[in-house]
């Protein structure tokens, strides 16, 4: 039976299961937030390797084109200097017959001597095609000058012009060192022709020259009806005048009776 005691007590609540407790994650430190996005070296930082080999490639390309034009200039200023000396031996002055050559004063027997001198300098082709085929003219070089002018007389530059009349004058001169008369004609002909190719533009330069020419080989062809027209023509194609041209067409026009 049931004390009184033990009737005054309250219950006691029961305590409430205890819970269990879930494992603790590891601990992770914060991780920084860029707010402007990846910087430039990061972006470029995996294609460093690609891009150091371009800058490389780059860097090998300046250089070769660099010392390709140092080469070019180096070779235009040899041109020059050459130049400059060939200039100077075609100054020195052909001397008397009769005078002694003076070291201290360089000077060529005659033109023959002169022309080989030159045309043995070092950058003789620098000078032109019609230079150099004017020295094998006077180097007794006909055949090499005949080529030479041959090869510089295509356009209608003055040089071009140029070598052409010089071709002329190349065939003329070897005409007239032939002793068979066929074989002269010949080249009489060959340097007639080579004079009419010289300018065929009526008012293109050294026109009156190309006639000129023309009617002087005409006369030494025997041909003097189409000498006094070539003549006549040159005449009039004198227009600005150049006084030592029409001095020696009126020499020529005089030759055949006419004024």
């Amino acid at each position: 039976m049931a004390s009184k005691d033990d009737d005054a007590k309250p219950a006691t609540p029961a305590e409430p299961p205890a819970k269990s407790k879930a494992p603790k994650a590891p601990h992770t430190p914060p991780v920084p937030v860029n707010i402007g996005g990846e910087s430039f070296l990061d972006r470029i930082r995996p294609h460093i390797k690609q891009i150091s080999v371009v800058l490389v490639g780059v860097v090998v390309v300046i250089g070769i084109v660099a010392g390709l034009r140092s080469c070019e200039d180096d070779k235009k200023i040899e041109a020059t200097e050459q130049l400059a000396t060939l200039l100077d031996i075609a100054r020195r002055p052909i001397r008397a017959k009769d005078e002694k050559p003076d070291p201290k004063k360089p000077s060529f027997a005659d033109r023959k001597e002169r022309a080989l001198t030159l045309l043995a300098t070092p950058g003789i082709d620098t000078a032109g095609p019609c230079y150099k085929a004017a020295l094998l003219v006077d180097a007794g070089k006909l055949d090499d000058a005949i080529a030479a002018y041959k090869a510089g007389g295509t356009g209608k530059t003055i040089e071009a012009v140029l070598c052409r009349e010089g071709l002329g004058i190349a065939l003329e001169t070897k005409a007239s060192a032939e002793k068979d008369p066929s074989a002269r004609q010949k080249g009489l002909e060959d340097a007639i022709a080579a004079f009419a190719a010289e300018q065929p533009d009526e008012t293109g330069l050294r026109r009156a020259w190309a006639l000129y020419h023309q009617g002087r080989v005409q006369i030494l062809a025997g041909k003097r009806a189409e000498a006094k027209a070539s003549l006549e023509a040159a005449k009039a194609a004198n227009k600005e005048p150049d006084h030592e041209l029409g001095e020696l067409i009126d020499k020529r026009l005089a030759m055949l009776g006419a004024s």
